[in-house]
């Protein structure tokens, strides 16, 4: 890909006119910064710019010492001879799409996005732009999520049937978003919940930026605890470890667009699995392409192929911007 906004190098996507490279890989100057997923977010780099919300998160991930500027979102500032801003994409609290316009022509970077209403990140806004590079993590037609009440009723029924048979719940969910947008929907009359020392650093950001969760207990080693009833949040990164062992009596759950794949919960050994993303699911994906009005669509984040021969056949200028692939929701 190279047009008269953005070009893809080896560290990632560059726009020449501004000097700056969106979600780098490797060590780069100036990097921006769609929203603090450890895919996206990446230490080493010698400045990052993000939106306001991101700043304090991104600053968990890379370390504190690092130079971050940010952004309202909506705010336009002059990089170089571009003209840049940061827009709400509902993916996580204080992630963006990227705005990029040189010369009159506007390309927008999604990085991971979710239309779907969501109360614990700011609600997304469709951008119009010429270009358009859209993440397609679920870019399937298997993919349809409910609305997340739905999924938090299946989440807190469940606690309350394990809790009832005086067992644990030890549900999974990625320690950054997903882990707190569980937590928002969770009844907490239902009993005590704990959180891994992972899911905690973040909670209080979330509580600063007036998102509502329930009162919670950390997990730290070597203290006595009785799980009985209660559900413990986790990331997944553990699901395998040591860590684990103190919950042998727990009923597992995890909360995942991939578990809208038949096999996938059996495969990794768990009582149940919850649909619950927070990407854009087939629908979301297609209505936001075509409400951006662009004229030339990229895809990454995922197997494309399927979505770009879909718009391919609605007549659309759609290819899939090889060498961009990130792992989406498999982010830890």
């Amino acid at each position: 890909m190279k047009n008269e906004v953005l070009e893809l190098r080896r560290e990632g996507i560059f726009c020449p006119a501004g000097g700056f490279y969106i979600d780098p890989r490797g060590k780069v100057d100036r990097a921006l910064i769609t929203h603090a997923h450890s895919d996206h977010g990446r230490p080493g780099h010698n400045s990052y710019l993000c939106s306001d919300t991101c700043k304090s998160l991104l600053k968990i991930r890379i370390g504190k010492d690092a130079v971050v500027e940010s952004l309202p979102f909506g705010e336009k500032i002059k990089i170089g001879n571009s003209l840049v801003s940061f827009h709400p994409a509902g993916h996580i609290l204080g992630s963006a799409q990227i705005r990029v316009e040189v010369n009159g022509r506007v390309w927008v970077v999604s990085g991971d996005y979710k239309p779907q209403e969501d109360q614990t990140c700011e609600p997304f806004e469709l951008v119009k732009c010429n270009g358009f590079i859209t993440e397609c993590t679920f870019g399937l037609p298997v993919y349809r999520w409910l609305p997340e009440e739905k999924i938090h009723q299946q989440i807190n029924e469940w606690w309350l049937e394990n809790k009832q048979d005086d067992k644990p719940s030890l549900l999974f969910s990625y320690s950054l978003g997903k882990a707190q947008r569980v937590l928002a929907g969770l009844r907490k009359e239902i009993g005590s919940i704990y959180v891994h020392s992972a899911v905690y650093p973040f909670l209080e950001h979330y509580e600063q930026a007036g998102i509502k969760l329930p009162q919670v207990m950390k997990i730290e080693r070597g203290k006595e605890y009785d799980f009985n009833g209660s559900i413990i949040i986790a990331p997944p990164a553990v699901e395998d470890s040591t860590w684990t062992r103190k919950f042998r009596s727990a009923r597992k759950g995890f909360a995942s667009g991939w578990m809208a794949i038949r096999g996938a919960r059996r495969r990794r050994n768990l009582d149940r699995g919850f649909i619950l993303s927070d990407h854009a699911d087939w629908n979301g994906l297609i209505d936001v392409i075509k409400g951006t009005g662009a004229e030339e669509i990229k895809v990454t984040h995922g197997n494309g192929d399927a979505l770009t021969r879909y718009l391919g056949e609605q007549g659309m200028n759609c290819s899939i911007l090889s060498g961009a692939s990130i792992r989406g929701e498999e982010e830890e």
